[in-house]
């Protein structure tokens, strides 16, 4: 469990760096979100969590395109059934593609498109209870680690985006970023993301 939660984090927290320095203004808008709740405090601290609620927008945004884990773990039917047109037989194992669900236009508008605000208008969270959106599975068999990643990665992320500004390498334009994928336990970047951090200075005021 630990080792699939914090893997696993660490792709996502990856993803979702890469895809806030390919959108600038979705970076600054959870930026100035983060700084906003922490501005008198100087830190990030757990709790502030639940006040962010468009950073947990880009998380689940950053999870529908990049999902941890693309295929779930395989489901057996137990007697034969049919699900829409496609007839299953007993004993069959099923895999549900939670990598071609977040990016089918059936059940997302513009699904290629990295826009956060779909999940401010849309009442999804993580739990696998809406079947557009499965980053952890669902049921029985959902994602053990599920409450320490999205806890670890929110808190890092939260930190990151209050601690720092970001931007790509000098020369570097937002469509050179490579998002090839290469997988594994998760499905991580090809190509390691490379960004160049700047101290935040309300951050060194309240120190």
């Amino acid at each position: 469990m630990f080792v699939a939660g914090t893997d696993t984090s660490a792709a996502t927290l990856e993803w979702t760096m890469t895809e806030l320095a390919r959108h600038p203004s979705v970076m600054k808008k959870a930026q100035d979100e983060v700084r906003e709740i922490a501005a008198n405090k100087g830190k990030v601290e757990e709790f502030d969590l639940q006040h962010l609620h468009y950073m947990k927008a880009v998380i689940k945004e950053t999870m529908r395109l990049h999902p941890p884990v693309p295929l779930l773990v395989p489901r057996e039917s137990i007697e034969k059934c049919t699900l829409d047109d496609y007839e299953i037989p007993a004993k069959t194992r099923v895999l549900i593609n939670t990598y071609a669900i977040g990016r089918d236009p059936k059940y997302w508008n513009n699904p290629l498109d990295y826009n956060p605000e779909r999940f401010m208008e849309k009442d999804i969270d993580f739990r696998g209870q809406d079947f557009r959106f499965l980053p952890f599975g669902g049921g029985r068999r959902g994602c053990p680690g599920y409450a320490l990643g999205l806890a670890t990665v929110e808190l890092s992320l939260a930190r990151l985006l209050y601690h720092f500004d970001w931007k790509l390498p000098t020369g570097v334009e937002a469509q050179d970023v490579n998002l090839s994928e290469i997988f594994g336990l998760a499905t991580r970047k090809r190509v390691a993301l490379k960004l160049v951090p700047t101290i935040n200075k309300l951050y060194l005021l309240s120190d």
